[in-house]
């Protein structure tokens, strides 16, 4: 692939929501047993179109902080343009030596060689810590087989995109048209790990802390909850989970109460954030919580 100097001017991607009768399909799509699928080293090197590079990259939502690994990274097109044109850097993961030997020459005419970097090994055994944006082209076994490594070292927050593959029951946060609504992408975000019993203090609308234990079930990026406080139990409502980033609702805890929305963040065992009434009364209440189970 021969780059032309300068940055590339990226059209913007036109997104659309699959169909429902779609993504039944794809939920319903029978995939190879892991015991029995191929070696990684047979999955056939098909170049991802340019436009679809472009796409993919736009709806990883790049910022210059950002680390992008591609996984399989064929001639290096992913990880060349994420550099050259979005300025990122970014690593190349691919088991074949004669796709590295492409990935580098590539890079040296792209003009990017600082930035990028091409490392040959199994992608099972890659270290993934560094990443905060994975883009796949795989297989469908593939996906399924990396699913736990990506949701165990990346960090909650990090983004993921997949060319026209899924990763079965981890339903993706986004699902894509492009190209002319002719490719899919699969998009998630890392969910932070928030299972179990959390200790918390609430300060709810009349100004008093209220000592509480919020206790949630989640399932990749779905969790529901509930919070126990005042000697009730409540159910919270309108639960989100995007990144590290929790979002719920308490519900009215006394007769003539409003129910409070709280903001937080999931950082090293902790929750903090605060809350703010409906109905357009503002006020700031504070949430601090640790993980008790």
């Amino acid at each position: 692939m021969r780059a032309r100097a300068g940055l590339l001017t990226v059209p913007p991607v036109r997104w659309a929501p699959l169909p429902v009768e779609r993504v039944e399909r794809e939920r319903a799509m029978p995939y190879f047993p892991l015991a029995s699928r191929r070696p990684v080293r047979d999955v056939p090197f098909v170049p991802t179109p340019q436009e679809v590079v472009d796409d993919m990259l736009r709806a990883a939502r790049l910022r210059e902080t950002d680390v992008l690994f591609d996984l399989g990274c064929g001639d290096g097109r992913i990880v060349i343009t994420a550099a050259r044109s979005f300025g990122v850097r970014s690593v190349g993961i691919d088991i074949d030596p004669e796709r590295i030997k492409s990935c580098e020459k590539n890079a040296i005419e792209a003009g990017v060689v600082e930035r990028v970097r091409f490392e040959q090994q199994d992608l099972f055994a890659a270290d993934l810590r560094e990443a905060t944006v994975v883009t796949l082209y795989l297989l469908p076994w593939v996906n399924l087989g990396l699913r736990p490594k990506l949701l165990k070292e990346l960090r909650p927050g990090s983004r993921i995109i997949s060319h026209a593959f899924s990763m079965k029951e981890w339903l993706p946060d986004r699902l894509l048209r492009v190209m002319n609504r002719k490719k899919v992408l699969y998009c998630w975000t890392i969910p932070a790990n928030v299972q179990g019993r959390w200790n918390c203090t609430l300060r709810l609308d009349d100004g008093r802390c209220r000592e509480a234990v919020l206790e949630f079930e989640q399932e990749y990026q779905t969790v529901i909850g509930t919070c126990r406080a005042m000697g009730r139990d409540m159910t919270l409502e309108r639960v989100r989970l995007v990144g590290p980033e929790l979002c719920f609702t308490l519900p009215e805890h006394r007769p003539g109460t409003s129910p409070v929305t709280y903001q937080c963040r999931v950082e090293d065992g902790t929750l903090r954030g605060s809350g703010r009434l409906a109905e357009g009364r503002v006020m700031e209440l504070g949430l601090r919580a640790r993980r008790s189970i």
